[in-house]
């Protein structure tokens, strides 16, 4: 069989429109590929979403190496900025452009054609995985979530997982991800009672308590950082209360924060601490203040050991860089993974990705699908 040439793949999964929710063709182009190639495929679809799971080789194998990766895309913003058609996936001076090509076509394309590739010429004693879906850039309620919910049922499970998101900042190689940092975000709603701003002792200004809050909360230090993650942030995202007149003290104002936290919180105390905050200022200022948080990940890490020094010696023999092991970024779907098996990512340089002219430079298509497929003979070999 002839080697699956990751660019061409590359290619044809950025002509497929697919901005979550649509599956664009990306996920059947896939399917067929994967088939034709002796993987047991299953659509894994749910809530709308289109997920794609391929298996080759035994379920349940105590040897199964898992890739897992998303085929949607975001939105392209003003198409008029675009200087090159966002779903064309033309080439110039190196570079392959169109939405998703960073982010992340260009790894699904590079471990597919590698897996494809792997199993066709040297079957392992064992099983390969990949797991795609079609919700990593929206809300991700039914996207790899609802693969690891099939997975568990159907009883499937993975030895390790490599997800091939974008993770180095500048240079093919520098970095891979062991870790994540947790994720939350909170609205806060402050009540008080509406009057006249030239009788101010008739009404309660919800506004002071309101800034007294945000105050308190942006200078409060969370953390010092622990020995993988960088200290943990709070940045205040907006403060909201939409009065137009001049003369009218409101009777409510609302706000938001983001929360960016690292392995020495977990989500439901930074919850408490936060409706503790906001009692502690209503009870200073007689106002109410209502708190609705989501968070979106926990934070985790996969310790360095034997999956990550496996990964780091294939990207040093591709590249000649020793990649370093971090946790910095936003979430990625590796925050479900940890739940399932050991997991980090590693993929191709990410400063273009959601950008207008989003592009790869065609070369590190090739590479990266060499560093995958070096990946799976080392694993099998052990």
């Amino acid at each position: 069989m002839t080697a699956i040439d990751p660019v061409d793949l590359t290619a044809a999964l950025v002509k497929c429109p697919s901005v979550t929710p649509e599956e664009g063709g990306a996920l059947v182009l896939l399917h067929t590929l994967l088939e034709n190639a002796g993987f047991d495929c299953t659509r894994v679809d749910r809530g709308g979403i289109s997920n794609l799971y391929a298996r080759w080789g035994d379920k349940g194998h105590a040897k199964t190496f898992g890739f897992n990766g998303h085929t949607d895309v975001v939105p392209l913003g003003n198409p008029d900025d675009w200087t090159m058609p966002p779903f064309g996936a033309e080439i110039k001076d190196g570079f392959l452009y169109g939405r998703g090509s960073t982010d992340m076509k260009s790894g699904v394309a590079a471990f597919a054609a590698a897996a494809v590739d792997f199993v066709t010429d040297t079957p392992p004693d064992g099983a390969v995985v990949l797991a795609i879906t079609g919700d990593e850039e929206g809300d991700a309620y039914d996207g790899t979530v609802a693969l690891l919910d099939w997975m568990e049922t159907e009883g499937e499970q993975l030895s390790v997982c490599l997800v091939g998101e974008p993770t180095s900042p500048n240079h093919m190689g520098e970095m891979m991800k062991i870790g994540r940092r947790g994720s939350m975000t909170a609205w806060f709603t402050t009540t008080g009672k509406q009057g006249h701003s030239a009788y101010p002792h008739r009404a309660l200004n919800p506004m002071p308590a309101m800034a007294r809050l945000m105050d308190r909360l942006s200078a409060h230090e969370l953390d010092q950082g622990t020995d993988h993650f960088d200290p943990s942030t709070l940045a205040v995202l907006t403060i909201d209360t939409g009065n137009p007149a001049t003369n009218v003290i409101p009777a409510e104002t609302r706000a938001c924060v983001n929360i960016r936290f690292n392995d020495t919180h977990a989500g439901a105390e930074l919850s408490d601490w936060l409706r503790n905050e906001a009692a502690k200022v209503d009870a200073e200022f007689g106002t109410v203040t209502d708190v609705e948080i989501k968070i979106s990940g926990e934070s985790f890490i996969t310790p360095p050991g034997a999956l990550s020094d496996l990964v780091a010696k294939a990207v040093e023999a591709e590249t000649g860089i020793v990649p370093e092991l971090s946790t910095t970024g936003g979430t990625s779907d590796a925050r479900f993974v940890k739940n399932h098996c050991p997991v980090v990512e590693f993929g191709l340089v990410g400063k273009t990705m959601h950008a207008v002219d989003e592009r790869v430079e065609v070369a590190q298509i090739d590479q990266l699908k060499a560093i995958y497929s070096r990946i799976l003979t080392e694993y099998f070999a052990i």
